[in-house]
């Protein structure tokens, strides 16, 4: 495996001029934007028939192309992610110059994900401060049981914020070069995120009302559903930040990957506590 890695390398270097007179990133023809699009659409399509019901001709309601477009999608964003890893930490493409860009990008990314969050934020506050006659003039509406803000979400607030501690101990040890407290607070980091998906799946699970009972359901499930997804996807980043790391990939100066997965994981935190305020004790 490792030959093959450094045979794919060595063609890679090969096909590039030995001489770059400026400090961007060229980068080469890739499959997997086009490969990942076709993915995302077979997981569009499986998901819109299987929520709608709807059953095909050979019987299947849709939660095979939902499988299908799953595994092509992860196996997509692996390969792209691999090829990203061989030109950042082998190649040598990610200049002084490409990481400003990088970091640009995931900051453009995290304020576009804000905005999403702000406008279930708005959605809340419209039902909440002014609940109309259908919400039968009060909040939570009548018959629902709003969650007790001090028992699980508590104790998924002091998850996060220790998180958030942690993998700040995390960069700042591998700026100073402290291998293994670096590794030792992003460990730690990642079981705080595992041990809160479960903490919110014990809630999903208890909760005395659901996504379908009116603007309550809606507001609840939307804000706190996407946000769990968000910190799902930060662990699978930590966790890669964590091979990467214990793989000697990054050094105190050039880890712009692990960077962006801490901006990333800091954003997570910062919507919870929105969140914990907003959903839960205030509107609850």
């Amino acid at each position: 495996m490792q030959n093959n890695n450094i045979q794919s390398i060595s063609a890679i270097q090969a096909e590039r001029p030995k001489f770059q007179y400026h400090p961007y990133h060229m980068v080469t023809p890739s499959p997997w934007p086009l490969f990942i699009s076709f993915s995302l659409l077979i997981l569009t399509m499986g998901a819109v028939v299987y929520f709608q019901g709807i059953i095909s001709p050979f019987g299947d309601s849709g939660l095979s192309l939902v499988i299908l477009g799953l595994i092509s999608t992860t196996l997509c964003m692996v390969l792209w992610l691999r090829d990203i890893i061989t030109e950042g930490t082998f190649l040598g493409d990610h200049t002084f110059k490409v990481q400003k860009g990088l970091t640009l990008g995931i900051t453009l990314f995290i304020t576009s994900e804000a905005f999403f969050f702000l406008s279930i934020f708005w959605a809340l506050f419209n039902g909440c401060l002014s609940p109309d006659v259908a919400l039968g003039g009060q909040w939570p509406p009548m018959g629902i049981e709003s969650i007790n803000p001090f028992e699980l979400p508590l104790l998924n607030t002091v998850l996060l914020l220790s998180s958030g501690a942690s993998v700040t101990y995390s960069h700042h040890a591998l700026l100073n070069k402290n291998r293994s407290g670096a590794i030792a607070g992003l460990i730690i980091t990642i079981l705080f995120a595992s041990v809160f998906t479960y903490c919110q799946g014990i809630e999903y699970s208890n909760a005395p009302f659901t996504i379908s009972d009116g603007m309550y359901g809606s507001t609840f499930y939307m804000s706190t559903g996407f946000h769990g997804i968000h910190v799902i996807v930060g662990t699978i980043m930590l966790a890669v930040s964590l091979a990467r790391l214990i793989q000697y990939h990054f050094t105190n100066t050039h880890h712009i990957g692990y960077e962006s997965a801490i901006l990333y994981w800091h954003f997570v935190d910062v919507v919870w506590l929105f969140l914990f305020v907003s959903v839960y004790w205030f509107g609850g």
